[in-house]
């Protein structure tokens, strides 16, 4: 089998509402490239990627130089191929090789027949618990906004009665460190028996950190996740709280995990299939994790459903995965894979078991929403439709106003 062709679709695909974040916001739309290898005996697989907001049709559509008569089953000649450590420094395209590294696995299990958790190992769970992903967003097209307490509450008792969450993570770094440490607490007073994590993306002084962090040890946490940024702003962070450190933003290769083993900053590892070039890299980094007693969870960075299945099958295979995953995908509207959105059941949605990844496209859905994009465009992530001018710092001194109620257009 070899690689013949790969071709790109740029796609944007409704949110509920735009989503605010600590350096900007989702706004109303998730912009994804859609990729597909093609190889020579007709069978096509499936990638995505993102891209802060814009498309990235034009760096997939260069690798095909790189990728023609290429075997999809050599995954190790392929990360030289693409993502050479040294040629990185001035190309950098780890997020490109991830892409490419979910279709030749596709690839490769519908050739076999197989899905792609049986090329890792073979899955020991057959659906991947994930926590509710809160955040503050504006009011748009009929969905209310999420700013006050009491509206953060109703929104997660919503997600919880429709999709069975017992873990709710809130993306915070939006509003100043004590309100936001207020809408928490409600989140733990509403739910006393479910678990919580806090996420403010490391805008927060090593201070604010500090404070926020000792505020909840009393919660019932699973961790505090990037309270500050860099692994030593993380290790002062752990070394003085009692909350358990996560990161998703400062170990994302396996330089920066060994850093992490032998000067512990970090206590929990979420593992992104994007930021670390594959999901095979992924599976490498739990067994390092495994092996020195940190823990894992899977990172979500605003996906579709090919990249969703990615993050399915690599958890159903580590037997580490402590943790509910994360995923934005209960805020999204649409998908452009044949039945629409994965469903939930019980908080956790079933590994696909078909071959290779086991999603297919959904082509008039990706018609749909490709011609969306061409009428709507792209959007800077690193900014807030809500706050023209705004640019976020690290850390952070500009917070958002949480008296001003804002509805956003998308």
């Amino acid at each position: 089998m070899q690689i013949v062709d790969i071709r790109a679709t740029t796609v944007a695909v409704p949110l509920q509402a735009p989503l605010r974040h600590s350096n900007g916001a989702h706004w109303g739309r998730f912009i994804r490239t859609i990729v597909e290898v093609e190889a020579d005996n007709g069978l096509i697989g499936l990638g995505e990627m993102g891209g802060g907001g814009e498309s990235a049709e034009a760096a997939i559509r260069a690798l095909l130089p790189y990728l023609k008569g290429h075997d999809p089953v050599q995954l190790e000649t392929l990360r030289f191929k693409i993502a050479n450590p040294t040629a990185s420094l001035y190309n950098n395209r780890t997020q490109l090789l991830a892409a490419v590294e979910f279709a030749c696995l596709d690839l490769v299990g519908q050739q076999l027949g197989v899905p792609v958790h049986d090329l890792l190992g073979g899955r020991i769970r057959d659906s991947v618990p994930f926590a509710s992903y809160l955040f503050f967003r504006y009011a748009s097209d009929g969905y209310a906004e999420i700013r006050t307490p009491d509206q953060l509450v109703e929104h997660a008792r919503e997600l919880r009665q429709a999709h069975g969450f017992t873990v709710h993570k809130l993306k915070g770094g939006v509003f100043p460190p004590d309100y936001e440490l207020e809408c928490y607490r409600a989140l733990a007073d509403a739910f006393p028996g479910d678990r919580l994590r806090y996420d403010p993306n490391a805008v927060l002084s090593m201070a604010e950190g500090l404070r926020f962090g000792k505020a909840i040890e009393g919660l019932n946490n699973d961790y505090l996740e990037d309270p500050v940024f860099g692994l030593e702003g993380l290790r002062l962070v752990r070394e003085q709280i009692g909350v358990p450190i996560a990161t998703n933003t400062v170990v994302v290769n396996f330089e920066q995990l060994a850093s992490n083993v032998m000067r512990r900053s970090a206590d929990v590892i979420l593992l992104d299939t994007t930021f670390w070039g594959g999901i095979r890299p992924c599976v490498k980094a739990a067994g390092v994790c495994e092996t020195f007693q940190l823990g894992v969870a899977v990172h979500s960075s605003g996906e579709l459903g090919i990249q969703l299945a990615t993050m399915l099958h690599l958890g159903a295979v580590l037997p580490n995965l402590t943790y509910a995953a994360d995923a934005h995908y209960h805020q999204l509207r649409d998908d452009v894979i044949e039945g629409g959105r994965l469903p939930y059941k019980d908080g956790a949605i079933a590994v696909p078991s078909g071959p290779g990844l086991g999603v297919r496209l959904d082509r008039d859905r990706v018609a749909e929403y490709a011609e969306f994009y061409k009428r709507v465009g792209g959007y800077p992530y690193d900014r807030d439709p809500g706050r023209p001018g705004w640019y976020a710092q690290v850390p952070n001194e500009r917070f958002a106003d949480p008296t001003i109620s804002v509805e956003v257009a998308t």
